[in-house]
């Protein structure tokens, strides 16, 4: 009996040896199911993309992403070099004369990330840094046509009353590239201020009328400075000896860079930043393709978000759009839809979560669904049917209203127009002050002084006014946030914390490092032992224990009795 004993127990530490040996295999190859995806395109967007991509490796995800400016991405798609583009804009818009062919692949649209094109500037005045600048739309179209050239214009003395503005050439900064910001901010100048921007176009030589374009023109002598994407406009403003530059960039970057954006003049003479909830309440103004049909499903129209008459909107907030494949061919393979499947599930609901602390808008219930939706359509998918309650968006609602949007606080006194502006800096800068002047006696004394906090301060009210309703087909929000991540062309994020254990970004690129909602998974389940391990070994002792410990005992037991 002893010897058929030892035989059993034998038998088990040979199985549970073996299963020991497989449970790291095992877990390798499960995580190997994942092929490496790659996409090129926004890098408007790509502070969101690549902190998702970090994000997503914790599930043996790999997604390689260069942010190499929307009509770049839509090329290298269109060429069949990427699986996937990010792009602000759609195929099939004119530009300079020429249209922008759609690929001859099957394709789609599918929402990315909501945010707002700022106005990021370096400025100084008395050895001061300058971060409450306020710009109204006419002055915006004057510095980037050249017609404003110095910061002390009487143009924008009447926008910054409270200010003491240098004598010092104003150089705007624009992409050199093509870009789906420069695309935003012309779509824009060529609705509101068409024969401004005609006769900029006409001196560099553009045809008209000039409408929409992805490369934004120059005229030699109009003191303009050229760079390329968002990494290259932003880094350029933010170097301390260049005082007098602005550029147009999504709001992450002067997030990331720490350097203040303008207030910008709204429909309803309020100046406001691209923060999380004035982004939300001017999407609310936006038009959404709704036709499944159309080759343009989902794509925006934002005249409505320019003319939105909320005290609380930002007039130049928009959406990102992933261009996904419909149809396989010789680069885009199942194994490959597969992975950018999971990857579009992940962003569309976790990814949101960490929309407003990188610097962006949360998409609203209505473009989630739809772009679940969209994500079937990717051949290779694995369909999932996700609860989108527990997405934990903070603009759902239970009635289908943009939560963030209702909520959203209204802008203080001191950002009214005529109204010496509110001291508090924007921005990257918003701890950082500047103080105004007053005239005596005048309605502005104390304008400052009784809201002097940004328009983020307050509490939140229920949105009643202005904008389109719902029923137009469209929603949104807005990002705002505390840190960016990523850089140019895929450069790398470290993780960090600060003394009271809070996770920080820091960025390959800058050099800066900011506080960080949730902090990323940075270990490859691929390389070491994950936690997953630990716990399949800890159950195999367990049932060793249960399985070898009663025949030991008993073992034990049968030798006493035999030696008395």
């Amino acid at each position: 009996m002893i010897t058929r004993r030892r035989r059993t127990i034998g038998a088990l530490l040979a199985a549970a040896v073996l299963a020991l040996t497989t449970l790291p295999a095992t877990t390798a190859t499960a995580a190997e199911n994942y092929v490496p995806i790659s996409g090129a395109g926004s890098s408007w967007s790509s502070v969101a993309i690549q902190q998702w991509a970090v994000n997503v490796q914790q599930y043996g995800m790999k997604v390689r992403y260069a942010s190499t400016g929307s009509s770049d991405g839509r090329n290298q798609f269109k060429a069949g070099t990427v699986d996937f583009a990010v792009s602000e804009i759609p195929y099939g818009i004119k530009d300079g004369g020429v249209t922008d062919d759609p690929p001859t692949v099957g394709y789609a649209y599918m929402p990315v990330v909501a945010g707002g094109t700022s106005f990021m500037y370096n400025l100084s005045s008395g050895g001061k840094q300058i971060t409450n600048l306020r710009l109204s739309g006419p002055v915006l179209a004057g510095v980037f046509t050249g017609k404003i050239t110095s910061w002390d214009d009487p143009a924008i003395k009447a926008d910054n009353p409270g200010l003491e503005l240098p004598k010092r050439p104003v150089v705007p900064v624009v992409r050199s590239d093509g870009s789906g910001s420069t695309a935003q901010f012309t779509t824009w100048l060529s609705k509101k201020y068409p024969s401004e921007w005609n006769a900029y176009c006409k001196q560099a030589g553009r045809p008209l009328p000039c409408g929409v374009t992805s490369n934004y023109p120059t005229v030699p002598g109009k003191g303009f400075i050229a760079q390329p994407n968002s990494q290259g406009v932003s880094g350029y403003v933010a170097q301390k000896a260049n005082v007098g530059t602005i550029t147009y960039v999504e709001y992450s970057y002067a997030l990331k860079t720490g350097y203040p954006v303008a207030k910008v003049l709204n429909k309803a003479g309020y100046y406001v930043e691209p923060t999380a909830s004035n982004v939300a309440v001017g999407l609310l103004g936006a038009k959404i393709n709704q036709d499944k049909r159309s080759s343009s499903y989902l794509t925006q129209v934002l005249d409505g978000v320019y003319d939105n008459a909320d005290a609380r909107t930002y007039p130049l907030s928009s959406y990102s759009y992933m261009v996904i494949p419909t149809t396989t061919d010789a680069s885009l393979t199942p194994a490959k839809g597969k992975t950018l499947a999971a990857f579009d599930y992940y962003f569309l609901c976790e990814g949101q979560q960490q929309a407003e602390v990188l610097g962006y808008s949360p998409l609203p219930i209505n473009l989630v669904q739809a772009g679940l939706d969209q994500v079937r359509r990717i051949p290779g998918a694995v369909a999932k049917n996700i609860d989108i309650r527990k997405c934990n968006n903070p603009t759902f609602s239970a009635d289908g209203t943009n939560t963030l949007a209702a909520k959203a606080p209204q802008p203080p006194a001191c950002d009214k127009l005529g109204a010496a502006q509110c001291t508090v800096g924007t921005g990257g800068a918003k701890a950082t002050e500047t103080p105004t002047q007053t005239r005596p006696g005048s309605s502005e004394d104390g304008g400052a002084a009784a809201a002097s906090g940004s328009a983020d301060s307050g509490k939140g009210t229920t949105a009643t006014s202005g904008g389109s309703s719902a029923d137009q087909g469209a929603s949104g929000s807005g990002g705002e946030a505390l840190s960016g991540a990523g850089g140019s062309g895929g450069s790398g994020v470290a993780a960090n914390t600060v003394g009271n254990g809070s996770p920080v970004q820091c960025d390959a690129d800058s050099g800066v490092c900011q506080n960080v909602a949730a902090l990323p998974v940075s270990v490859d389940p691929l390389n070491g032992w994950s936690p997953r391990q630990t716990l399949m070994l800890v159950a195999v002792a367990a049932l060793l224990a249960l399985v070898l410990l009663p025949p030991f005992i008993g073992v034990l037991v049968s030798r006493r009795r035999v030696r008395k």
